[in-house]
């Protein structure tokens, strides 16, 4: 049986991505040949809000005893914001989703995840779901880093600069939503985390 690690760092993708995205599977790449005491953690995260916040609940339970990390891209930046605060952890967003119940508000209706294939329905009721789980105001700025490209072509970084102006903060000029260049950042983002 292979020993707990001392720490995990649980990374949180966004809507209608997975665990094979590319920012993803770099850092789990960076993690595991340069972190032997990290447990890198990216589930497959359901399609609504709510599924979503409990597995992600189940999955830090299990993890108790574990310093605990976040990361997030997108929607998933903006779950990774809620796990911070509520377990008062490090966390890094990258071009998070600031007041995703009105962006995504464009998708309800029927879809199929891109990734998985399962198809699934976003209602009024989900975008609920994302205005309950919504962190107005950063408890611990100093313990956050915010990387934001101005060439988001999904996300207002206006938006995220306003929400998370007290947080560390890296603003590149150009670049786009998925954040070109990212693995740049994985040795700092570690050092940031851990």
């Amino acid at each position: 049986m292979q020993a707990k690690k001392s720490a995990v760092l649980l990374y949180l993708h966004g809507f209608q991505s997975s665990p094979q995205s590319l920012k993803a599977t770099q850092t789990q790449t960076y993690i595991e040949a340069n972190a032997a005491h990290v447990e890198f953690v990216c589930p497959q995260l359901a399609c609504t809000p709510l599924a979503a916040w409990q597995q992600i609940e189940s999955i830090i339970k299990r993890h108790s005893g574990q310093q605990l990390a976040v990361m997030g891209s997108s929607l998933g930046g903006f779950l990774a914001d809620k796990v911070a605060q509520q377990w008062d952890c490090p966390s890094v967003l990258i071009n998070p989703a600031v007041h995703p119940y009105v962006l995504l508000s464009e998708y309800i209706g029927e879809h199929q995840h891109p990734y998985t294939g399962e198809t699934f329905s976003l209602s009024q009721q989900h975008m609920s779901e994302l205005k309950d789980l919504e962190i107005l105001k950063s408890q611990r700025p100093l313990r956050q880093w915010v990387m934001l490209q101005t060439g988001d072509e999904v996300l207002d970084v206006q938006f995220a600069i306003k929400r998370y102006r007290d947080s560390r903060m890296t603003i590149e000029c150009g670049g786009d939503h998925s954040f070109q260049g990212f693995h740049r950042y994985l040795p700092e983002i570690q050092a940031f985390l851990f």
